[in-house]
C-alpha cells in the first residue's frame, strides 16, 4: 500500500546500461578471480613481494 514509485530518466537508464555493459565486457577480458581456486599466500602478477625482512634497498 505505501509503495513509492521513483521516476528513473531516460539518460539514468542509458548509463547504468552502458556501466553493465563495460563490466561485461572487461569481466569477458580480465575474469574475476576465484579465490577458492587461488593460493592466497602467492603474490599478485607483477607485483613481487618486498618486505622489511628483505633487507634495505637503499
Amino acid at each position: 500500500m505505501g509503495e513509492v514509485i521513483r521516476f528513473v530518466s531516460k539518460s539514468e537508464r542509458e548509463r547504468a546500461r552502458l556501466i553493465a555493459e563495460a563490466r561485461a565486457i572487461y569481466d569477458s577480458i580480465f575474469p574475476p578471480a576465484d579465490p577458492a581456486n587461488e593460493g592466497q599466500d602467492k603474490p599478485a602478477i607483477g607485483r613481487p613481494f618486498i618486505g622489511r625482512e628483505r633487507g634495505n634497498l637503499s
